[in-house]
């Protein structure tokens, strides 16, 4: 049994692609690591409102941390490598791996990112977009 799709509806034209992203982002599983939050920075006299992604990634430093725009997917990617060296006693914090993927909407701009004490900040923004109004002509094909 599927269920019946919300964007098939004869009113909703050209919609296909978040369908798409949708079945995409519900498909992704994830295991919750690193632990994020999302939170709204509302707008100043400077600076327009803007979107932040805060990721706990305690341990990793700057160069083991990537972060990628592919097409409209924000991407994150975490590699520590065990330190072979070190002999450890007790091991609760183990070196691992993560990719942690955020689907943008269209005319999302990435701002930047910030690293600092153990939380890497990532700033978005999405411009206000043109207010266009357009008249449609109407022609008559009657001779």
């Amino acid at each position: 049994m599927t269920r019946p799709s919300p964007f098939g509806h004869p009113f909703l034209l050209g919609f296909d692609e978040i369908e798409q992203a949708l079945d995409r982002v519900a498909k992704a599983g994830s295991d919750g690591y690193p632990p994020y939050n999302i939170e709204r920075v509302t707008r100043s006299e400077t600076e327009p409102e803007r979107l932040r992604i805060t990721l706990a990634v305690a341990g990793f430093t700057q160069d083991q941390l990537d972060i990628s725009l592919e097409e409209n997917q924000l991407v994150v990617r975490g590699r520590q490598v065990d330190d072979k060296s070190r002999q450890f006693l007790h091991r609760g914090i183990a070196a691992r791996q993560f990719q942690r993927a955020f689907l943008l909407a269209d005319g999302m701009e990435v701002l930047g990112a910030d690293l600092s004490n153990g939380l890497l900040s990532i700033d978005l923004v999405r411009p206000e977009p043109e207010r266009i109004v357009r008249k449609i002509a109407i022609s008559s094909k009657d001779a």
